[in-house]
């Protein structure tokens, strides 16, 4: 050994410090209620000063007593239900019809060529306009109203299966092949995997939908469900049950929502801890 090297210091590789995850602060999540609590206020002030005609926009306070009084009598419970019921009947058809053509035509040149073209020029049609063909076809029960969300729902699970499969890395094919996988172990093993993260956003998105799709079919020749409590309100100029119903609607929206991205958080664990290395 030379005296160079005697000398001289030996080189150390700095050591990369632990990644610091910024957090938001718990202290100021209450912050963010700021805004909808002021809104809120200026809308009880404007109602109360006359600033709001009662015939425009009940009072938040009037709202909250009529929500009370909806849920004592039974019928917000039972209106609730009924909704629930045709959002799940209606999203699982979607569903099952959205996520099954999209790997038809995702893991086959021939499915593509064969349901694409129809799924795209369906997804181009007011879907909202076919209610009157529903009706004539189906009647006016609960046939025409499940169709109605399942057909809304279908579009967004294949457009965002078909884009995760399409988008999978072919490079994970050949490995695969050259580790002697098959066909139907390549689409369990690499390419289903590969396009859970699209499809959970399809997921997301037509639950959103879904309930967008139920609004409108309630009130068609419906005799119970929220959109028919908003309907039968309309008539009769109750705001407060109006704007009820629509919080409802929305409460119930964000749950569904809260669920899929817990499902997604559960289903995607490998994403996060490969991320994070």
């Amino acid at each position: 050994m030379s005296v160079l090297e005697l000398d001289t210091p030996a080189r150390t590789e700095p050591h990369p410090g632990p990644r610091i995850r910024r957090r938001r602060l718990p202290g100021r999540a209450w912050q963010r209620w700021i805004s909808p609590l002021v809104l809120v206020l200026a809308w009880q002030v404007a109602s109360t000063t006359g600033l709001l005609p009662v015939r425009l926009l009940a009072a938040p306070s009037t709202i909250a007593a009529t929500a009370v009084d909806l849920v004592q009598a039974g019928t917000l419970p039972t209106a609730i239900a009924v909704s629930l019921q045709r959002v799940l009947i209606g999203f699982a058809a979607g569903a099952i019809a959205g996520v099954g053509l999209a790997l038809a035509a995702g893991l086959s040149r021939r499915g593509e060529n064969a349901i694409d073209p129809i799924m795209q020029m369906l997804r181009a049609l007011p879907f909202f306009g076919l209610i009157p063909l529903f009706i004539l076809w189906f009647g006016i029960g609960e046939a025409p109203k499940v169709l109605l969300v399942a057909l809304a729902v279908s579009f967004p699970l294949y457009l965002n299966t078909f884009a995760g499969i399409r988008g999978v890395d072919g490079k994970l094919a050949e490995v695969a092949r050259t580790v002697g996988l098959g066909r139907t172990q390549l689409i369990r093993h690499i390419v289903l995997p590969g396009a859970l993260p699209q499809t959970l956003v399809g997921l997301r998105q037509s639950l959103g939908v879904a309930w967008l799709a139920l609004i409108v079919a309630e009130q068609v020749n419906a005799n119970a469900g929220l959109g028919y409590m908003i309907n039968d309100a309309r008539e009769f100029l109750r705001t407060d049950v109006i704007v009820v119903g629509l919080l409802v609607y929305s409460a119930l929206g964000l749950l569904t929502d809260a669920l899929v991205r817990l499902l997604e958080r559960r289903a995607l664990t490998w994403r996060r801890e490969f991320l994070a290395r």
